[in-house]
């Protein structure tokens, strides 16, 4: 269950909000209501299986369970350790081991899988403890409070990224009636902004100018990439907006993620206003260190070249963060380039006074940032990468005891949806239409990326025999997916293998 994503989501979250709201009138919408909501929505949320190897199947909720013992039983030996100084790199090591297995596991054991979504901002939250511990502002790790902070679930997904310091606060408060009805206010307006940002202006913009001008090839690409940087900021700004609300609403008051990035007049205001969470992170956690590392060790002559080279490292480490594609890097140094450019004009320009104030100025240079930051964000949808897209493609991607799932792409269709047949057994068990939304075909320039498909098996197909799925037949083509495959349950609780590669 992807949070936030339909309709459906919405209507689950009726069940939290209606005795939330309640509970507040009352004054007694307190931090344990929050942890029982938090459990009971992780639950809901992680309840998929996850093919860690061929023929093992695990619920995500237990990765969860597993990687959130492990992180704070980590950050409670860091904290009463007397000597930090020199386990802080062993202890950073250690926290971000299970996102770099994550990340890096399929591409080195394929087929083979481990995480759950999210796992890359939960991580941040993990590292933001060790960070403050080896300060010295945190001194306490209550479990209870850890786990709230790490996988607080409006919050959970995609940010945005508190602070521990800062949520423990708030965790701990208890809010009388005229506070809630201030926390109320806010999720109210920012519940309205989620729904106008994410449901109707980025869906439009997808639907009518995205996704026509993604299929034109190198003579769209202007088009697209004012599409593209429009529709990743409402999309993603409608989505921080239901994160604040929902926390907001349960007592946590999360800090923004956006403000008016695109009337920032340089690079530099830019990154105070867009994904404020994550650009701060890093500022604080990796480019100030690095800075104050290299000021104590004198590595360099000039201070102005520390900047630089901190700056790079920063957004390297922030490209390669958002994926191991050679574009994300790209995109993290295009950033570091241009903030570099930026303060060595800046400094050039106050001797020198080339450029002067003004309104005029001034909406030339929100321009000027806006373009160089849509030109970077194109860099970043991968656009320039994109794959030689066949003429067709279809394939069985899971199948287990208790469904089958993959996609049908055929470009000669348009915009039809393919119709997939289901036999089992030389019998047809059932009918589905391939058109399941999915963000990876769309990547790989498959139509509009509502090509997958996923079909619930009966129970018939857990008697503990041997059954031949033969084969999926996409309806009104000779065309067959690959197959035939073979599923064997002994109980319903065994999943079968995923079929051969």
């Amino acid at each position: 269950m992807t949070p936030y994503s339909d309709f459906t989501y919405f209507g689950l979250l009726l069940y939290a909000v209606i005795p939330t709201i309640l509970l507040g009138l009352f004054g007694r919408a307190n931090s344990r209501w929050a942890l029982v909501v938090s459990i009971a929505f992780l639950v809901l949320q992680f309840d998929t299986p996850l093919a860690v190897r061929p023929g093992k199947e695990l619920l995500e909720i237990w990765i969860v369970f597993g990687y959130a013992v492990y992180q704070w039983a980590l950050a409670a030996a860091f904290l009463r350790l007397k000597i930090r100084q020199g386990l802080f790199p062993v202890a950073l090591v250690l926290a971000i081991l299970p996102l770099a297995v994550a990340k890096w596991l399929p591409h080195i054991a394929p087929h083979t899988a481990f995480g759950f979504f999210g796992i890359s901002y939960v991580s941040f939250r993990a590292l933001d403890v060790i960070f403050s511990i080896r300060d010295k502002v945190v001194t306490a790790l209550p479990p209870v409070t850890y786990f709230a902070f790490l996988f607080f679930f409006p919050t959970v997904s995609s940010g945005p990224i508190d602070r521990f310091r800062r949520f423990s606060q708030d965790w701990q408060r208890r809010r009388n009636r005229a506070e809630f009805l201030d926390d109320l206010d806010v999720a109210v307006q920012r519940l309205f902004r989620g729904f106008l940002y994410k449901f109707i202006i980025a869906a439009l913009i997808r639907t009518h100018w995205m996704d026509p001008v993604a299929q034109g090839g190198g003579t769209n690409v202007i088009s697209y990439m004012y599409a593209y940087t429009f529709y990743l900021f409402f999309d993603f700004a409608g989505y921080s907006a239901f994160a604040i609300s929902l926390s907001h609403l349960l007592g946590v008051r999360t800090p923004e993620n956006f403000h008016r990035p695109f009337l920032a007049p340089n690079i530099r205001d830019f990154w105070n206003r867009w994904h404020i969470s994550l650009s701060f992170w890093f500022r604080d956690h990796i480019y100030m260190r690095f800075l104050l590392a290299a000021a104590k060790g004198k590595w360099f002559k000039n201070k102005h070249t520390a900047s630089y080279v901190g700056l790079f490292l920063t957004f390297g480490l922030m490209g390669v963060w958002h994926g191991t594609e050679w574009y994300y890097l790209l995109y993290g140094v295009y950033h570091a380039a241009l903030l570099s450019g930026y303060d060595w004009f800046a400094r050039w320009n106050k001797t020198r006074h080339w450029l002067s104030g003004g309104k005029g100025w001034e909406v030339v240079n929100i321009l000027l940032t806006f373009h160089a930051v849509a030109f970077g964000l194109l860099l970043f949808s991968g656009r320039f990468v994109a794959p030689a897209v066949p003429e067709r493609d279809e394939a069985v991607e899971t199948l287990t005891c208790f469904e089958i799932s993959g996609y049908v792409w055929d470009r000669n269709t348009g915009k039809e949806p393919a119709q997939v047949d289901i036999s089992m057994d030389g019998q047809i068990i059932g009918r589905v239409t391939a058109n399941e939304p999915r963000e990876d075909l769309l990547e790989k320039g498959y139509g509009d990326g509502r090509h997958g498909f996923r079909f619930k098996l009966p129970p018939s197909a857990r008697d503990g025999r041997e059954h031949w799925v033969v084969p999926v037949v996409v309806v009104g083509t000779p065309r067959e997916i690959p197959g035939p495959y073979i599923i064997k349950c002994p109980s319903a609780e065994e999943p079968a293998a995923p079929p051969p590669p």
